[in-house]
């Protein structure tokens, strides 16, 4: 007894003097930002890091998008190895390497989900000098809760204490949240305008990046000292996530086509985000051509896609592909989609698929795909990828 006694005294105080030592790194560093949101986390943690280091701060970032990563002082990337699975506790080791290479700034990405742990990693693990929420939408519901109201609270266990919080997202229910929990902390909401990024600011990204993002961004780098036009450099200048919405330029047959693959954006906020955004980069005469890649698992997600569609995109084709295609034929005339506007394509290979899709296009066209990457969905897309004009 006396031996389990002291063994657990032993990790208690080596627990206890280990977050001593992350305490003390941590406020080595006197820029601290930390990324959280619905969407876009990882595109605002890597334009952040950009505008800083274009500023001349040394600046090291996290990511934990489509690959985890640190972007180091020089925007050279170092993969993140993980032997287990994921955990929080890694952020404390992120510190650990970073406090070896003494920055002068870090952005760092939140990878808790669970609302407690979105409060650890801001109260415990990051004490941010600014915080950024990048948008409250309906994802993660079952870790979350169930309505808006709900995911926004759980985003605001990351507003830091005496130190501002920056967002994107302008619905007045999701401010109020934010802006009732930031009182008792003494931080104060920063709701940026992305209509003071225009359409030629956003054509110098060589991917579709959003303004949100862009807007949120600016204002995190003015706040830390560099002016927006030195932080805006910086951005186009670096290398975007390897998620990062690319449009890609196809010429077969002497036609042509501009492929988008928005299968990642899993809600139908985003998609539509997506696809008027694309819309305005790259507007074409020919025919706009919506790839729907179902799966059967995942099938009320496809529904909310098809109302949204109904109400909100203005296409001239649906080409339904992946599975249950089958049942979603009633669902898409309730919604009020015109029979002869819609093709269904079913579960074929990627190179069947997209010799239906080529066959539907006569001169030139846009194709934009949504909904799921599984099931076929990305087998399509790397297709385009690899077929596109190298410098379209």
């Amino acid at each position: 007894m006396v031996v389990i006694v002291l063994l657990t005294v032993l990790l208690v105080g080596y627990g206890v003097y280990e977050y001593a030592g992350h305490i003390r790194r941590v406020h080595s560093i006197p820029v601290r930002v930390h990324v959280n949101g619905t969407r876009g986390k990882s595109s605002v943690t890597r334009l952040i890091a950009a505008g800083l280091r274009a500023g001349g701060l040394k600046t090291l970032a996290k990511v934990t998008g489509t690959l985890p990563r640190i972007i180091d002082e020089h925007g050279l990337e170092i993969p993140i190895t993980r032997l287990h699975p994921v955990n929080i506790i890694e952020q404390v080791k992120v510190f650990r390497f970073f406090h070896r290479h003494r920055p002068e700034a870090v952005v760092v990405e939140c990878m808790a989900v669970m609302p407690d742990y979105q409060w650890i990693c801001e109260h415990r693990f990051v004490h941010a000098t600014a915080g950024v929420i990048t948008n409250a939408r309906m994802d993660h519901v079952r870790e979350m809760g169930p309505s808006l109201h709900n995911i926004a609270n759980s985003l605001a266990n990351t507003i830091p204490e005496a130190a501002p919080i920056f967002t994107a997202d302008r619905r007045d229910e999701v401010l109020e949240i934010f802006r009732k929990r930031a009182v008792p902390l003494r931080s104060t909401v920063v709701r940026t305008d992305p209509t003071e990024i225009d359409l030629d600011i956003m054509r110098r990204f060589s991917y579709i990046e959003h303004p949100d993002n862009v807007a949120l961004a600016l204002a995190v780098c003015e706040f830390c000292g560099v002016d927006r036009s030195t932080a805006l450099n910086g951005m186009v200048a670096a290398h975007p996530d390897p998620g990062a919405l690319k449009v890609f330029k196809v010429i077969s047959e002497g036609r042509e086509a501009l492929f988008l693959s928005a299968l990642a954006a899993n809600d139908p906020e985003s998609t539509l985000v997506t696809w008027r955004r694309s819309q305005e980069l790259y507007p074409i005469a020919g025919k706009r051509i919506v790839l729907l890649n179902t799966r059967g698992d995942r099938f009320d997600r496809s529904l909310q896609l098809v109302e949204m569609m109904a109400k909100s995109m203005d296409f001239d084709l649906l080409l339904s592909m992946g599975e249950s295609t089958e049942m979603l034929a009633p669902h898409l005339r309730r919604a009020g989609i015109p029979g002869e506007k819609v093709k269904r394509i079913g579960h074929l290979s990627a190179e069947k698929a997209w010799q239906v899709i080529w066959d539907e296009i006569e001169t030139d066209a846009f194709v934009f795909a949504m909904g799921n990457a599984g099931h076929g969905g990305l087998a399509v897309a790397d297709l385009f990828r690899k077929r596109r004009v190298q410098n379209g």
